[in-house]
């Protein structure tokens, strides 16, 4: 069953997700005091749990990612299947640079770059993720490995978290959406997001939850209709606009703006901080870069090497 959202407003208190009518009456200060509500002050995230050192966007690169300390937040991505099913996987299609048959053998066929929208989610237990050595991540373990429903990802992080952690983790998580490609990699922005946002609700996390896109669509759609789940908006390196267009561009204030590392100046963070917004840059893997947005006051980092941190 689906929510409807615009008659509700999400609210969390001791842990646990209500859900109120009184969306309208919260100011938009309270509404602000209830997203910022425990996010970590720097928010060290494992791309893709832990790419460069565990098959990404598994189970085991979450657990790889909860193992170290520095770790706040589990950063991922999701796509669709035909048959509606949330699941943890970045590209569109079954890549061949690491994705095989479980048997060992190469993708062939149309399952060669498969696109991720065409497939059951139970025609994805056929394909191994992890096995092969990829060439781009030479520290990577390689492992058995398949790609996971969002439901039990979370499931699995969550058990693992209480039981190494003593306080549960954060998670940014990607709509892999792309304009001009509905329902052909992925459904409509309103459906990809409803499904999305249905699992963290029924999984409690939405107090500890963003969603991140470089697809405004999904990420406007989730502000309008879930207004107090927190969102962020990826920016690719060839940005040429500030802090004031991007705004504009997106129509709203988000939680975060999510560039590309090489974007981030002190001029940057001055305008970002001024907005209110916070800045979450992406995908540093160099210790001495990490060290230099530190200096810059980043809000937080996403790295392949979490261990970095």
């Amino acid at each position: 069953m689906i929510i409807h959202k615009h008659h509700f407003c999400i609210t969390l208190a001791a842990g646990a997700l209500l859900l109120s009518s009184a969306c309208g009456s919260l100011s938009s200060s309270q509404k602000q005091t209830m997203q910022d509500e425990s996010f970590p002050t720097i928010s060290y995230e494992g791309h893709r749990g832990a790419r460069g050192l565990y098959p990404e966007n598994s189970i085991g690169a979450m657990k790889t990612a909860i193992d170290l300390p520095k770790v706040t937040t589990l950063e991922m991505d999701c796509h669709i299947t035909k048959d509606k099913k949330v699941v943890v996987y970045h590209d569109h299609y079954l890549n061949p640079k690491f994705v095989q048959y479980t048997d060992g053998k190469p993708l062939s066929g149309k399952d060669h770059k498969g696109i991720i929208y065409n497939y059951n989610y139970a025609d994805l237990a056929q394909f191994d993720i992890g096995s092969k050595f990829y060439d781009d991540y030479p520290e990577q373990q390689n492992i058995p490995t398949s790609i996971a429903l969002l439901s039990d990802l979370i499931d699995a992080a969550e058990a693992y978290a209480k039981e190494k952690r003593d306080k549960p983790m954060f998670y940014n998580i990607e709509t892999k959406s792309k304009p001009g490609k509905d329902n052909e990699y992925h459904p409509a922005p309103q459906e990809f997001s409803d499904l999305l946002l249905q699992v963290i609700m029924d999984k409690g996390i939405a107090s500890r939850t963003v969603i991140q896109s470089f697809d405004k669509r999904t990420i406007q759609y989730i502000n309008q209709s879930y207004p107090t789940v927190k969102t962020s908006y990826l920016i690719g390196g060839n940005n040429k606009k500030n802090i004031t267009e991007l705004v504009d561009e997106l129509g709203y204030t988000p939680f975060i703006i999510s560039p590309h590392y090489s974007l981030v100046t002190a001029q940057f963070m001055k305008e970002a901080h001024s907005a209110g917004i916070k800045v979450v840059p992406w995908t540093v893997n160099d210790k001495k870069e990490i060290q230099k947005l530190e200096a810059l006051q980043v809000d937080g980092i996403i790295s392949d090497y979490p261990n970095l941190f």
